[in-house]
């Protein structure tokens, strides 16, 4: 991903201003917050990021599906002994 430099906002600022991120996500779809000089979250704006509308249902699905098995994993392992 091609990142522009107005899009690019430090972890501490991000804590001190949470407006001014929001208002770079608004102005440019999405803001990079960076933590230890590089790149850990994305904040988007959903009315004109269509990331999340593009899935489909299985996708989706599956996406949920993963989370539950990794968070769960020791479970599972568990339970198929």
């Amino acid at each position: 991903m091609m990142l522009d430099t107005k899009m690019i906002v430090s972890v501490s600022e991000a804590n001190k201003n949470f407006s001014r991120v929001a208002r770079i996500a608004d102005s440019n779809g999405r803001a990079v917050i960076f933590k230890n000089n590089s790149p850990k979250y994305l904040m988007i704006d959903l009315e004109q990021e269509s990331l999340l509308y593009d899935l489909t249902d299985e996708e989706m699905l599956e996406i949920a599906s993963r989370r539950i098995m990794k968070q769960y994993k020791p479970a599972y392992e568990e339970l198929a002994k």
